[in-house]
């Protein structure tokens, strides 16, 4: 019995031992303008940085100083140009030298467009429209540009470019997310 008892107390501390199973975490369900979004259950969604935020979460990285940034903005229809300009701001984030890796791709969930972003480089942190820059070398850049009604929703994902990496799945499963009928 003193053992079974000693089983029950000490199964928080074995969780995710040898098949203990004890995460108990959801995923965070959001919208942004009429999208419903389901982020990943690691990403924690923290308080936006500005009033053109319409989310914001930080996503782990291997340690503490790894996390990336996945912000999400909706400024209403017909707000903030189309697609291209903003994938072009983004490329345009990168320093020229080194020579960044840039591919897009796109995609289509029922009647609504996706365009992707997937940069790796030097990545020039700071305000979007002018004032000092910080390069953060090896960095990485995973964004999507959803073009829904009633206005395009623009996602950007920065950070170490192996964390990126490794997010980039669940990012694209958290666009998809809002984009099933």
């Amino acid at each position: 019995m003193k053992f079974l008892i000693r089983l029950i107390l000490s199964a928080p501390l074995l969780a995710g031992f040898n098949g203990f199973a004890a995460d108990t975490a959801k995923p965070v369900v959001f919208k942004v303008s009429v999208q419903t979004f389901i982020a990943p259950v690691k990403w924690e969604s923290t308080p936006t940085a500005s009033r053109m935020r319409a989310a914001q979460f930080t996503v782990p990285g291997k340690g503490k100083s790894d996390a990336a940034e996945c912000v999400f903005f909706y400024f209403g229809p017909g707000q903030a140009g189309g697609a291209q300009a903003n994938l072009k701001r983004w490329v345009q984030q990168f320093a020229p030298d080194p020579k960044p890796v840039i591919k897009t791709e796109e995609a289509k969930h029922g009647e609504t467009p996706v365009v992707y972003l997937f940069a790796e480089g030097t990545y020039m942190s700071g305000p979007p429209f002018g004032g000092a820059k910080v390069p953060k070398k090896d960095y990485g850049m995973t964004a999507a540009v959803l073009g829904t009604k009633p206005g395009y929703v623009f996602v950007k994902m920065t950070g170490p470019k192996a964390t990126v990496r490794d997010a980039k799945a669940d990012f694209k499963k958290m666009i998809e997310s809002a984009l099933k009928k």
